[in-house]
C-alpha cells in the first residue's frame, strides 16, 4: 500500500511539475508588448503602444523608422502566418508538411507566380520611397526572426528560420491574386456540361450575364473530361492551409445622406476563415504621414486602411482575368503545339520542390504562349489534349507593390485612382471615401475585350488566333463610379452595368445581397454610424421569400405530413432573416439543397454536382430556375419510362428535406433553430489533429447569418444538414468622418497569431455576437489604454 501511495505520489508530482513547466514555457513564447528593446538601423527612439486589443500605435520620428518597428512587431505577433502565406506561390508547403501537400505545390509552382515576382523585382526603381519602406519593414521581420521568440509551430513542425525577402512580398500578393480568380473552376465546367449534354442545359446558368439584375451603376462626375481541371484546382484551394479570398460588402454613404453631413464608409471582405485571422492592425504615426491600417501577414502596406483624411476597402470585382485554351500537339513532334503560324516549342521551366521526410520532386512544366500546361500540374487530365492557361496577373507588368504603396499615401481622390490603375491583377471592387466629403467605386484590373464569336465561360481553341486574340481598354473604361448624384455608392460581387455598351464577363454574384444593400440605403437620409453598423450586421435575404412562395406553390396541401405543414406554416410567415433561433433557414437550406441534388445530380453525376454547389452560378440559378416550368433539367434521366415535371421534383425535395430533418434534429418541429446547425470554428492548420485542437482552433460558436445575406456566414450544402461555416467577414469597419476618432472595426478571433497572448482569441465572441471596437486615433486614449514597448537605436 505504500509503495502504491509512493508510486501515484511521485506521478502527481511529475503532473505538477510538467504543468508548471508548460505554463512556465506558454508565459516565455508570449508576445512582448512593453519595456525597452534595441532595433537595429532606426535613426531616432520609436514607441509602440499596444492597446487593449492589441492594436500597435507606431510613434517614429520617420516612416523608415515606423516600418522598421512594424516589421518587428508583425513578426512577433504572426511570424508563423508570415511563413505559411509566403511559401504558398512558389510551393514551398511540402517541406512544412509533407507529401500530403504535394499537390498544391506542384499547381501552385506550375503557375510561375515566383518567376513572375523577380522580373517584377528587377524592374522596381531601387530609389523610390515604396522600395526603401519595403526593406525596412522587411529588416524589422527580419531582426525579430533572429532575436524574437520561436512561435512554437516552427517547433511542432522543426521549421528552420530563414531570413525574408521582398521576394517573398511579391509571392505573398501572388497568392492573394490568384485566389481572387474563378475562370479555372468555372470553366472547365461548363465545358463539360455543354460537351456531355448539349448547349440547352445551360440556358438556365445565366451565362451571357441576364442573371445579374441588380447591377453597379456607373457614373463620372467629376470532349475531355475538363471537369477535372475544375475538381483538381477547387481540391487543392479547398485544402490549402492559406485562406482565399471570396467575396465582400463595400458601401460609402454622401454627406446628403447623413445625419452629420459627413460621409460613411463601411467594408467588410469575405475570406475563408483560419486562425490567425487574416489581418493584421497596425496604426503608424509620423510627423508628416499617418495611417491606421489592415495588412496580409509579410506585406508592407494595408489593403484596408484610413486616416483622418480618408479611407478605401476593396471587395472582389469577379471580372475574368483567366482564360483556359485547348491546345494541340505537333503529331510528329511531342515538344512541340499547334499555333495560328505554325508549330512552335514548347517552353519547359523546372521546378524542385523538397518535401519533408521524403526526396525532392522535380516539377517539368510546359509553356505554351497562353502559359503554363495544366496537364502536368493538375491530377486527372495526364492523358487528355494539353489545356494551357492564360492569368493576366502573371502575363501584364506586375506593379502591386507600387499600387499599394500608392492606395496608403495618396493625397486626393485623383491621385488614389493613378493607384488603383497601377493594379493588373486580381480585378477589385476599391472604394474610397473622404473628409471632404468625396465617395468613388473605383475598379483594378487589366480588361479586355474579345473576338464577338469568343465565350469566355469555356475553354477556348489555342490554335486559331481568334479566341486569343484580346483588345486591351484604357483604365478609364473600368467600371467606376465618383460622387454619383443618387449619393451613395456600393458593391456586392454584383455585375457592373455595361460600360460603352459592353457588359464585361465574369463570375459574378447573385443579386440577393446587392438587392439588399441598395433596398436598405436608397430610402433613408439620416445614417448615422450605429445605424451602419447594425446594417452590416444585416441577416435578412430580400430573395429568399419569393424563392419559398416559388416552391411552395408546387407543393399539394393534401398529401402533407403534420410536420411537413408545421414547416410549410413556419416558411409562409418567413421574412428571410437568419437569426439563432430562427427556425425557417434551417428548413429551407435544407429544402434547397434536396432541391439542387434532385434536379442537377442524375445529369452530372456525383462529382460534377458536387463541383457545381462550389461555383457562383449554382448560387445565381435558384431564383430563376426554381420557377422555370420549361428547364431541361427537371427531368430525371434515370428514370427512362416517365418526365419528371418542375412540380414532382420540388415536392419530392421537400418530403425528403423534412424526413431528413426528423432523422437529424427530432420530430419537435419547433426545436429546428438554425444556431443547432449553423456553426462557426475558427481553425489552425495544427488544429486539425485532435490533441491540437484545443489549444490552436477557436471556437466553435452557434452563429446567425447565412449564405448570401449581408452578414455573409457562407458553407458547404452537404447530405449532412449541419453548415459549417467556412468563411465570412473577415473585419467589419464602419468609419464615419463626422466622428472618425471613433470609428469601429472587429476581427474574427484576434490580433495575435500566438495562441499564448492574450489577444489570440479575446474578439471571436464579439465577433460572433456582431458586436464592435474602437479603432483608436486619439493619442491621449491611445496612451491612457495602452501598454508600451520603446525601441531604441541600437
Amino acid at each position: 500500500m505504500k509503495t502504491l501511495k509512493k508510486f501515484l505520489l511521485i506521478i502527481l508530482s511529475l503532473i505538477v511539475i510538467l504543468s508548471i513547466a508548460l505554463v512556465g514555457y506558454g508565459f516565455y513564447l508570449k508576445p512582448t508588448y512593453e519595456g525597452e528593446q534595441k532595433l537595429k538601423n532606426i535613426q531616432k527612439e520609436t514607441t509602440v503602444y499596444f492597446d487593449d486589443f492589441g492594436v500597435p500605435h507606431i510613434y517614429a520620428n520617420s516612416q523608415k523608422d515606423a516600418m522598421t518597428a512594424l516589421g518587428y512587431v508583425h513578426a512577433q505577433d504572426r511570424l508563423w502566418q508570415m511563413e505559411l502565406m509566403r511559401r504558398i506561390a512558389p510551393g514551398r508547403l511540402s517541406e512544412m508538411f509533407g507529401s500530403k501537400v504535394l499537390k498544391t505545390d506542384k499547381f501552385f509552382a506550375g503557375l510561375g507566380i515566383n518567376e513572375n515576382s523577380e522580373k517584377a523585382i528587377a524592374k522596381l526603381d531601387k530609389n523610390s520611397q515604396a522600395y526603401q519602406l519595403t526593406l525596412a519593414y522587411i529588416d524589422g521581420v527580419n531582426q525579430y526572426m533572429e532575436e524574437g521568440k520561436t512561435p512554437i509551430e516552427f517547433q511542432i513542425l522543426g521549421i528552420k528560420k530563414e531570413k525574408f525577402t521582398i521576394k517573398d512580398v511579391y509571392n505573398i500578393f501572388g497568392y492573394m491574386s490568384f485566389s481572387f480568380a474563378m475562370a479555372q473552376k468555372n470553366d472547365p465546367l461548363m465545358t463539360d456540361i455543354r460537351g456531355k449534354l448539349g448547349a440547352n442545359y445551360l440556358k438556365d446558368f445565366g451565362l451571357d450575364g441576364s442573371l445579374g439584375t441588380t447591377q453597379i451603376k456607373n457614373f463620372d462626375g467629376k470532349a475531355i473530361e475538363y471537369a477535372e481541371i475544375s475538381k483538381s484546382v477547387t481540391d487543392l484551394l479547398e485544402s490549402s492551409q492559406v485562406p482565399a479570398f471570396i467575396g465582400s460588402n463595400s458601401w460609402v454613404i454622401a454627406p446628403n445622406k447623413t445625419k452629420n453631413g459627413k460621409v460613411i464608409f463601411a467594408n467588410d471582405p469575405h475570406i475563408a476563415f483560419s486562425q490567425p485571422c487574416t489581418w493584421y492592425e497596425a496604426h503608424i504615426i509620423v510627423p508628416d504621414y499617418e495611417i491606421y491600417g489592415y495588412y496580409l501577414a509579410g506585406t508592407p502596406f494595408p489593403l484596408l486602411a484610413h486616416n483622418h483624411n480618408y479611407a478605401y476597402g476593396l471587395t472582389m470585382f469577379e471580372n475574368d482575368d483567366v482564360d483556359l485554351f485547348q491546345e494541340e500537339e505537333n503529331p510528329n513532334n511531342k515538344n512541340q503545339y499547334k499555333t495560328a503560324n505554325g508549330f512552335q516549342d514548347y517552353k519547359i521551366r523546372k521546378e524542385t520542390i523538397k518535401v519533408k521526410d521524403s526526396s525532392d520532386v522535380v516539377l517539368e512544366v510546359r509553356e505554351t504562349q497562353h502559359g503554363p500546361v495544366m496537364n502536368d500540374l493538375l491530377d486527372g487530365i495526364k492523358d487528355a489534349k494539353p489545356v494551357a492557361m492564360y492569368w493576366i496577373f502573371t502575363q501584364q507588368t506586375n506593379q502591386m507593390l507600387e499600387a499599394v504603396y500608392s492606395l496608403s499615401h495618396s493625397k486626393n481622390l485623383i491621385d488614389f485612382r493613378k493607384g488603383v490603375s497601377l493594379i493588373a491583377a486580381p480585378g477589385l471592387n476599391i472604394m474610397y471615401g473622404d473628409a471632404i466629403g468625396n465617395i468613388a467605386w473605383n475598379t483594378s484590373g487589366k480588361l479586355y475585350k474579345l473576338d464577338k464569336t469568343v465565350n469566355p465561360n469555356f475553354i477556348l481553341n489555342g490554335t486559331n488566333g481568334i479566341d486569343d486574340k484580346k483588345e486591351f481598354l484604357d483604365f478609364s473604361k473600368n467600371p467606376h463610379a465618383i460622387n454619383p448624384s443618387w449619393n451613395f455608392i456600393y458593391s456586392a460581387n454584383n455585375q457592373p452595368e455595361a460600360v460603352g455598351g459592353y457588359l464585361y464577363p465574369g463570375y459574378y454574384l447573385p443579386q440577393d445581397r446587392a438587392k439588399r444593400i441598395f433596398g436598405l440605403l436608397e430610402p433613408k437620409n439620416n445614417w448615422t454610424k450605429e445605424d451602419v453598423g447594425q446594417m452590416i450586421n444585416d441577416n435578412t435575404s430580400s430573395i429568399t421569400p419569393s424563392v419559398v412562395k416559388n416552391l411552395i406553390s408546387a407543393l399539394d396541401l393534401k398529401s402533407l405530413s403534420s410536420n411537413e405543414k408545421k414547416a410549410m406554416e413556419i416558411l409562409k410567415k418567413w421574412n428571410g432573416s437568419n437569426n439563432l433561433k430562427n427556425i425557417a433557414p434551417t428548413i429551407y437550406q435544407k429544402w434547397i439543397y434536396e432541391y439542387l441534388k434532385n434536379t442537377f445530380e442524375d445529369e452530372l453525376g456525383e462529382a460534377d454536382f458536387k463541383m457545381l454547389l462550389t461555383t457562383h452560378i449554382v448560387k445565381q440559378i435558384i431564383e430563376p430556375q426554381s420557377k422555370n416550368e420549361n428547364s431541361i433539367w427537371w427531368d430525371d434521366v434515370t428514370t427512362k419510362s416517365k418526365k419528371e415535371t418542375r412540380a414532382e421534383i420540388i415536392k419530392k425535395s421537400f418530403h425528403e428535406g423534412i424526413m431528413a430533418l426528423e432523422n437529424q434534429l427530432g420530430k419537435e418541429v419547433n426545436s429546428w433553430t438554425w444556431d443547432r446547425v449553423h456553426t462557426l470554428e475558427h481553425q489552425h492548420p495544427l488544429g486539425k489533429v485532435a490533441a491540437l485542437r484545443g489549444i490552436f482552433n477557436v471556437g466553435p460558436f452557434n452563429v446567425p447569418g447565412s449564405t448570401e445575406v449581408i452578414n455573409n456566414l457562407f458553407f458547404d450544402f452537404t447530405d449532412s444538414g449541419e453548415y459549417i461555416v467556412k468563411g465570412g467577414p473577415s473585419t467589419r469597419r464602419v468609419i464615419d468622418f463626422s466622428d472618425i476618432e471613433n470609428s469601429m472595426s472587429i476581427l474574427p478571433t484576434g490580433q495575435s497569431g500566438n495562441p499564448f497572448s492574450k489577444h489570440y482569441n479575446d474578439q471571436a465572441e464579439m465577433y460572433a455576437a456582431g458586436k464592435f471596437r474602437k479603432m483608436k486615433l486619439n493619442k491621449e486614449e491611445i496612451i491612457r489604454t495602452s501598454t508600451k514597448l520603446v525601441f531604441s537605436p541600437k
